[in-house]
């Protein structure tokens, strides 16, 4: 006679980059054994790699690919997934600059959500007759660009994340594009341009949540937490 078979609790969450309904299912001992043995490994590639098969494996929904989600997806993702799989209060530690004594603070994952700015868009006009339209890179897109300068990483990351030329008359997919005319088209546009596909990026969505406590000195402090690393190893 087989062992009886163990189920677990379904949850749902919204994608921030697309706002589809992704269900899920806790993290069981398996996965939290990829997830620690990456952690002792300490290389950020196998982190990652470990993030995304995590997350790969508790998505229950056979059309959902991880590969495609952005890097803040992985983030909100994985946060939500630890709530629901450990615990969502985390207790962080943080050092005051002023009077450097330690304080510790519970944060409820639950209430963290991605801020958003009202100005961003994906969509970008070069001029009267010619626009792109952006899209999110994916965490192995920064992945792989960790080790470049920032200059050309950030070329690089803009490169990877144009999806769509149009001018007046016609829509032009990136993908049919060589990599070199995608390069040339990037090498030919205005400085204005480029600083306006730089925005997508500076107010694409991101996790944020303030941790405020006050100091032996009576000050108020606030903290923003902005980063996964930040919700798990403030110091």
């Amino acid at each position: 006679m087989p062992l009886p078979k163990i189920e677990h609790p379904i949850y749902e969450l919204t994608l921030p980059s697309t706002g589809k309904r992704v269900s899920f299912r806790p993290f069981l001992v398996k996965e939290e054994k990829i997830l620690l043995m990456a952690k002792q490994g300490g290389d950020e590639k196998e982190i990652v790699k470990s993030l995304k098969q995590v997350i790969n494996n508790c998505i229950v929904d056979s059309d959902v690919d991880v590969e495609t989600f952005a890097t803040f997806d992985i983030e909100y993702f994985f946060l939500k997934l630890r709530s629901r799989s450990v615990n969502n209060i985390v207790s962080l530690s943080y050092k005051d600059y002023e009077d450097e004594k330690i304080y510790t603070v519970d944060v409820d994952l639950e209430d963290v959500e991605m801020a958003r700015d009202p100005k961003h868009t994906n969509k970008i006009k070069i001029n009267n007759q010619i626009g792109v339209v952006m899209k999110y890179p994916s965490i192995d897109v920064f992945n792989k660009l960790s080790s470049q300068e920032e200059d050309d990483a950030a070329f690089e990351v803009i490169k990877k994340c144009i999806d769509v030329v149009y001018d007046t008359d016609n829509v032009y997919n990136a993908k049919d594009f060589s990599e070199k005319e995608i390069e040339e088209f990037v090498q030919n546009l205005d400085v204005n341009s480029l600083e306006k596909i730089l925005e997508f990026f500076k107010t694409m969505p991101r996790l944020h949540y303030e941790v405020k406590y006050t100091n032996s000195l009576n000050h108020e402090r606030v903290v923003p937490l902005d980063t996964l690393t930040d919700f798990f190893t403030l110091g």
